[in-house]
C-alpha cells in the first residue's frame, strides 16, 4: 500500500515557529531604535559571529556572492589576474570572479567529498595566478591543509567560500578561518539564514576588514569621504538582529542535520553513492547529495511518492554561457561532468522525522526493485 506520508524538500516555517516570539521582538527592537542601515544590530552579529568563527574581523554584506567579490578586491584581484576554483559550484562563486575583472580557472573535484582537489592545482597555476577559491560544499570543507601550503609556495592568496559551511570544520578549525578570507551567504534556506539575502566575511587581517568595511559602503573612510571606489552592500539592521537569535541555536541545528544524515546513511544502498565524511572534517550537511545512474527517472519517482527533491548543480559553471571568454571545454573536467549528471538532493533540514527519513530511503532503494 502507498504511504501517506508526504516530505518536502526544506521547512522553514519550523524554524520560525520555534522562534517567532524572539525573533518578532528583535524586529521591534530594530523599529523602536529606527536606525536600520550599519547600527547596533549588525556590530553586535558581526562581533558575536566573528567569535563563533574564531577570527577577529567579521563584515556584513548585502549577499554571498558580494561576499566573494569583495573579498577578491579588498585582496587588490582584478582585470588580468586569474584566481583557482571549482567548477561544481553555485554560479555566484565564479560570477564573483568574473564582477572583478579577473578569469576563473577551473579545476576538478575530488570524487568522494565534491570538493576542489589540491593534485589539480600545480597544472592550472600560472604567472597571472593570483588567490585560490576553494568551495566548501555542501557543508564539508576542501583539504585546506595542502591548498594553504600550495597557495604559500606561490605567495598566493586563499579565499574561502563557505557559503555552505555554516559550523563546519578542519581539524578543528572552522570554516572560513584557514584562509587570508572567508565568505558567508545568509540566503534564508543556509543552515544559517536571513529573512532575505546577507551575507559575510571573516577574517584575521586588519587591514583587509578594514579595506572591506570601505568597500561595502560607497568606499568611505569618513562620513562623505570616499577614498576608493566602494559599492553599496550592507546587511541591514532587521537581518542582522533575526541573525543574532538564530546564531546560539547552530550548533543544535548542525548537530540535528547530522543525525538526519546518520539515518539516510545507515539506510541507502550503496549503488547511490551516498556522501562520504572526510575524516578531518566536522560535516553540517547543508545539503544530502546522492547519485542515481538514471537520476531524472529517479527524481520523477520520488515526486510521483510526495518527496521533494532537487538538483545541484546540473550545470557546471565552465560550461555556463554566462562564464565568456575561458579556454575550459566539454570534457575538461572530467569528474565535475560526470556526477552533475547523476546528482540528486534529498530532502535535508534539522526537524526531518526518523518516520520521513525512513520513507525517503525506502523509496530511493525501491527504484527498479520493490515497491514502497
Amino acid at each position: 500500500m502507498a504511504s501517506s506520508l508526504s516530505v518536502k524538500f526544506g521547512d522553514l516555517q519550523a524554524q520560525h515557529t520555534l522562534l517567532a516570539r524572539e525573533i518578532d521582538d528583535a524586529i521591534h527592537r530594530v523599529l523602536e531604535r529606527s536606525w536600520f542601515i550599519l547600527g547596533e544590530e549588525l556590530k553586535g552579529f558581526e562581533a558575536e559571529f566573528a567569535a563563533y568563527c574564531g577570527v577577529k574581523h567579521c563584515i556584513g554584506v548585502a549577499s554571498g556572492t558580494e561576499a566573494l567579490q569583495l573579498a577578491l578586491l579588498a585582496c587588490g584581484i582584478g582585470r588580468g589576474d586569474e584566481v583557482i576554483t571549482v567548477a561544481h559550484t553555485f554560479i555566484g562563486t565564479a560570477l564573483a570572479i568574473a564582477a572583478t575583472g579577473a578569469t576563473p580557472v577551473f579545476i576538478d573535484i575530488n570524487p568522494q567529498t565534491y570538493t576542489l582537489a589540491p593534485e589539480q592545482l600545480a597544472p592550472a597555476f600560472s604567472p597571472r595566478t593570483r588567490a585560490i577559491l576553494p568551495v566548501h560544499l555542501y557543508g564539508q570543507c576542501a583539504e585546506m591543509d595542502e591548498i594553504l601550503a600550495f597557495a604559500k609556495q606561490h605567495d598566493l592568496y586563499v579565499i574561502e567560500d563557505a557559503a555552505q559551511a555554516h559550523g563546519a570544520s578542519y581539524k578543528g578549525r572552522k570554516a572560513g578561518s584557514m584562509g587570508q578570507l572567508g565568505c558567508y551567504s545568509f540566503y534564508p534556506t543556509k543552515n544559517l539564514g536571513a529573512c532575505g539575502d546577507a551575507g559575510a566575511v571573516v577574517t584575521d587581517d586588519p587591514e583587509l576588514a578594514a579595506r572591506l568595511r570601505r568597500l561595502r559602503n560607497y568606499g568611505e573612510s569618513s562620513r562623505y569621504h570616499h577614498d576608493t571606489l566602494g559599492y553599496n552592500s550592507r546587511l541591514d539592521e532587521v537581518k542582522a538582529a533575526i541573525l543574532r537569535v538564530k546564531l546560539p541555536h547552530l550548533e543544535e541545528w548542525n548537530e540535528r542535520r547530522r543525525r538526519v544524515a546518520a539515518g539516510y546513511l545507515a539506510r541507502l544502498e550503496e549503488r547511490f553513492s551516498p556522501p562520504k565524511a572526510s575524516p578531518d572534517c566536522v560535516h553540517t550537511y547543508h545539503l544530502f547529495v546522492i547519485q542515481s545512474d538514471d537520476r531524472d527517472s529517479l527524481q520523477k519517482h520520488l515526486l510521483a511518492r510526495k518527496i521533494e527533491t532537487l538538483i545541484h548543480y546540473p550545470i557546471p559553471c565552465h560550461l555556463q554561457p554566462a562564464i565568456s571568454g575561458i579556454e575550459h571545454r566539454c570534457g575538461d573536467l572530467t569528474v565535475t561532468e560526470r556526477v552533475t549528471k547523476r546528482m540528486l538532493s534529498l530532502p535535508m533540514f534539522p526537524t526531518l522525522s526518523p518516520e520521513q527519513v525512513a520513507h525517503v530511503t525506502e523509496c530511493v532503494n525501491s527504484i527498479g526493485g520493490r515497491t514502497c
